[in-house]
């Protein structure tokens, strides 16, 4: 069970990874339209390619663990993405997080070990 925690916070992290890659891109990008200017920026922008290898690790861990591990078990621990993007929220964009947001992530990580016993 400890070796699908791991393996979870690992694709979890990814996964909120290239969340925050996602958000650094779309900052960057112009307006959006429906041109070939609009494309060809979203071709040549690095934090969006950087996006989308943090998005497919993500998916080859999950796959390796849905292949693995059973899906009542393994599903509830991606919960624990929440904490990851509001810790990335406060490091990566300077955000602050309300003490009631803290406990509610209190609570997903007190389910999250529920479920795994």
């Amino acid at each position: 069970m400890f070796r699908l925690l791991i393996l979870v916070c690992i694709q979890t992290i990814f996964l909120s990874g290239g969340q925050v890659l996602l958000k650094l891109a779309m900052a960057q990008l112009p307006k959006f339209s429906w041109s070939w200017s609009y494309l060809k920026a979203l071709m040549n922008d690095w934090w969006l390619l950087l996006c989308g290898i943090s998005f497919g690790i993500a998916t080859v861990l999950w796959l390796y663990i849905l292949k693995h591990y059973p899906f009542h078990q393994a599903y509830p621990l991606t919960a624990l993405g929440y904490i990851f993007g509001m810790v990335a929220a406060m490091l990566v964009f300077g955000e602050t997080v309300p003490v009631g947001r803290w406990v509610g992530v209190l609570l997903i990580v007190g389910g999250c070990f529920l479920i795994m016993k």
